[in-house]
């Protein structure tokens, strides 16, 4: 026992030794027999500093958590054994749409506009499109946390229950209200995106909307009816989104999950970065191993075309831990 336990501790020692954006460090998880696969998201040349930025959790997140709602699950009712969100709801185009938070920590305020945008098509049975802004809710809830520099995604929830949100589309959109004011930048391999730069401090709250928007800045605000946490039981999750939409879900982020490209991602090498917040959009089993389905705003060439599966069940790297949700006001 011993002694696997020192090769264990010299195994890890050697892994940490190795740059985790180097082209050893991922043929080291290319050649783990595991169930998911690497290749190379991102610039060599990138500051780790910079992808650490890119964890927008704030590590007090779970002191911000809405009051646990628990679900009553009807008896004998059964829940799939697969279910998808983009496909349950397809009337509702945002379901996959994949974001991106450009060099801004703003993770928590990405997964909770996802979430209220997907959940307003859902609850109004495809008659609402309203596209939840990031730019509002991470520059103008200061209670929310740090903007840019981390927040706790159910304070979003409740934000959005008091306070209300606006519209807003992607960089250069002109959609909505208040579309997000941070580039996309090239934090990938190569493209037409200009270089990400460290440090992207958090846009100025503006109440008022664009010039060319119809509608003023108090008539857009949207409310939720109701915020709250879901229980970390894999049940309650299910049933939350198969019954509601997507969920907000937080996880610690290792370096080896920087290098996912498809399967079912487990930890396997390499140091923590921080937290990070992802939308939820469904679960399944892929060759005998369960998962989460989640969409990231880390853009569509980042990953499988911006999705990746997590292994489910069993609280890994903290996913079922923080699970963020809400309902919208449906006139």
């Amino acid at each position: 026992m011993q002694g696997l336990l020192l090769l264990l501790g010299l195994v890890c020692a050697a892994s940490a030794a190795i740059h985790p954006l180097s082209d050893k460090f991922i043929q080291l998880l290319q050649n783990e027999k595991t169930t998911w696969k690497a290749g190379r998201n991102f610039n060599k040349n990138l500051p780790m500093r910079y992808l650490k930025s890119l964890m927008g959790v704030h590590a007090d997140s779970k002191f911000h958590m809405s009051p646990v709602h628990k679900h009553k699950i009807p008896e004998g009712f059964k829940i799939p054994k697969e279910f998808d969100s983009r496909t349950a709801w397809s009337m509702c185009p945002t379901i996959s749409e994949i974001r991106d938070q450009g060099s801004c920590g703003s993770c928590w305020a990405f997964g909770a506009v996802e979430v209220m945008t997907d959940r307003d098509c859902i609850h109004s049975n495809g008659t609402k499109n309203f596209h939840y802004s990031a730019e509002n809710l991470v520059s103008c809830c200061h209670l929310c946390g740090f903007g840019c520099n981390g927040g706790f995604p159910g304070a979003a929830f409740q934000y959005w229950v008091h306070s209300g949100i606006v519209s807003g589309g992607a960089f250069n959109s002109t959609q909505g209200c208040q579309p997000y004011e941070i580039a996309p930048c090239e934090h990938h391999v190569s493209g037409p995106r200009p270089k990400c730069a460290e440090g992207g401090s958090t846009p100025k709250c503006h109440k008022n909307c664009e010039s060319n928007y119809v509608v003023d800045y108090e008539s857009d605000l949207h409310h939720g009816s109701k915020h709250y946490s879901v229980d970390k039981d894999e049940t309650q999750i299910k049933y939350d989104i198969m019954t509601n939409g997507p969920v907000e879900g937080a996880f610690t982020v290792y370096v080896d999950f920087l290098h996912y490209k498809s399967g079912v991602y487990q930890h396997t090498h390499g140091l923590p970065l921080g937290g990070h917040a992802i939308r939820v959009l469904g679960w399944g089993e892929e060759d005998g191993t369960p998962y989460w389905l989640c969409a990231n705003s880390w853009n569509t060439d980042w990953g499988d075309n911006g999705y990746f599966k997590i292994l489910r069940g069993s609280d890994h790297c903290g996913i079922e831990s923080e699970i963020s949700a809400g309902l919208p006001k449906v006139e």
